[in-house]
């Protein structure tokens, strides 16, 4: 068994989604591993990942305009230090998920044909996010 990782950084440009399937699979070829789990963890509370279509843009707008209404701005929440978008992306990021297991087979990650990898960004304003890679494997 043999296990290697990175730190991979994403800037966003404010709230939507980004797909990352591109650098997961450069930092698996360059594993040369052929069999084993890749493990891909958000370091943060106001940004998620989700595996989902990235063929059909419509998608994604149909999953922003959902988590518009399960997590609206302006409603009465307690915890607003840093904006009207504060509590509703600590939401979004509950509802989703911070840690991805993506299975290696035959050098290559296990996505479906239409799956893509996506950090989910909550928050208005641009970040640097920071995503945790570990493989692991032979």
């Amino acid at each position: 068994m043999r296990q290697t990782s990175l730190a991979l950084q994403v800037e966003t440009k404010g709230r939507g989604f980004y797909e990352i399937t591109r650098g997961l699979a450069q930092f698996v070829s360059n594993a040369g591993m052929a069999e084993g789990l890749l493990t891909v963890f958000c370091r943060h509370t106001s940004a998620s990942l989700l595996i989902q279509e990235n063929a059909d843009p419509t998608v994604l707008r149909d999953l922003e305009a959902v988590f518009s209404k399960l997590a609206p701005e302006g409603a009465p929440y307690l915890h607003d230090t840093e904006g009207a978008d504060d509590m509703p992306a600590h939401i979004r990021a509950a509802l989703t998920q911070t840690q991805l297991s993506i299975p290696l087979i035959d050098g290559a990650l296990a996505l479906g044909t239409w799956q893509g990898v996506f950090l989910f960004e909550h928050r208005f304003r641009p970040h640097v996010r920071q995503i945790a890679l570990h493989l692991i494997g032979a």
